[in-house]
């Protein structure tokens, strides 16, 4: 597979590289009420169902709205919770969860809060002991893979203790949907929330909610936001199938042709595997570098990798990343915030012959840094 771009490679956790096909579908004007539009928005719901391994014979539905990941994680938390009893359990071991947890304070969202340390999994034990000890909590939310380190949190059996006590699961699977296999049913799922510029490979634009529909027809009468009410939404796109306000109509094209590239490479289980081929060479190549992983390898997933600061005196990262970027390597830049780390995707149109392209950058510039970490 070939990147087929001139862009400079994306190691990030998104927005990522994409395929030139994708890029080109977007080279087309389609109004929002074009019967060609509404079609593809139909087509996309129905493959997100496909890809969660539900159906609407199952009671789930698929709702796109516009905006960032993040507007559809406040779209859930802002529409899910009653207004008279909502109370939410967030549980958090990174940047995004505390996003969740702002989330709920703006919107004057009575919340109990579960925090561990970002290379931590949360207790199941700690979790059951919070729920005996605020029985008027309501939703649990958690991040599925939280990429401030790239940890994948144990969905399925957080959903199990969730249901065992009659609660709403929302789960923000940003980083993994469309590359980590997630049965919703099975995960006991009630609202699953993505975007279409990670493991899909689309363009930015949109956000996605895969919702149990009674936990959605609960949702009415709930919103505290016009815009971002889900219910709303969901009841715009099934009387018409069109947006209450003006789409991404570009995007949701772009993310059309990625659906099908998605599909031509064999689904979650083909991207999945691509993926993993992707983080095996990257870890093993980083390793030979002389660079040590943040987290243990089995809590770490495939999404993105996190690697400790180098304690070389010469090793500075502003440096760093910027010798990458000259040659046409872009890694994250952000750290976290209890130890130095830097971050790598694994994601995007990128393949093992790209990874090994940026190894060889990043021991290229080792030496221009005179750093040696062997």
């Amino acid at each position: 597979m070939e990147t087929l771009t001139k862009d400079k490679l994306l190691f990030t956790p998104g927005p990522l590289t994409t395929s030139i096909t994708v890029k080109q579908a977007m080279l087309r004007d389609l109004g929002s009420r074009d019967i060609e539009f509404i079609n593809a928005v139909r087509q996309v719901r129905n493959a997100l169902l496909v890809m969660g391994e539900v159906s609407q014979a199952q009671g789930y539905e698929a709702v796109i709205m516009q905006g960032s990941g993040t507007f559809g994680v406040e779209a859930v938390i802002s529409s899910a919770l009653p207004k008279a009893n909502g109370h939410l359990l967030v549980i958090i071991n990174g940047a995004y969860g505390d996003r969740i947890a702002k989330m709920a304070d703006v919107h004057g969202i009575t919340k109990t809060v579960l925090k561990y340390a970002e290379d931590q999994h949360p207790p199941l034990a700690e979790i059951e002991a919070s729920f005996q000890q605020n029985p008027t909590i309501t939703h649990v939310v958690v991040v599925h893979c939280e990429t401030t380190s790239g940890i994948f949190n144990p969905i399925k059996e957080i959903g199990a203790l969730v249901k065992q006590y009659g609660k709403t699961y929302i789960v923000d699977a940003m980083s993994s949907f469309g590359a980590v296999p997630t049965n919703i049913a099975d995960n006991q799922i009630d609202f699953l929330v993505s975007s279409s510029n990670k493991c899909i490979e689309g363009v930015p634009g949109f956000s996605f909610t895969i919702a149990q529909r009674d936990a959605l027809n609960a949702c009415k009468g709930n919103a505290r936001s016009l815009s971002l009410d889900l219910f709303a939404q969901w009841e715009g796109l099934e009387q018409n199938g069109q947006f209450r306000f003006t789409p991404p109509t570009h995007t949701i094209l772009a993310f059309w042709q990625a659906i099908q590239e998605h599909t031509a490479e064999g689904g979650v289980a083909g991207r999945s595997a691509r993926y993993q081929s992707n983080y095996n060479t990257l870890v093993a190549g980083m390793r030979e570098l002389g660079f040590k992983e943040y987290l243990a390898p089995k809590k770490q997933g495939y999404i993105i990798s996190s690697f400790l600061y180098p304690t070389h005196p010469n090793f500075d990262f502003k440096k760093f990343y910027e010798l990458l970027n000259e040659r046409d390597f872009v890694i994250y830049p952000g750290k976290l915030s209890q130890v130095d780390c830097f971050r790598i995707g694994n994601i995007g149109r990128i393949t093992v012959e790209d990874i090994q392209g940026l190894l060889v950058a990043i021991e290229e510039t080792l030496v221009d840094m005179q750093v040696d970490l062997k």
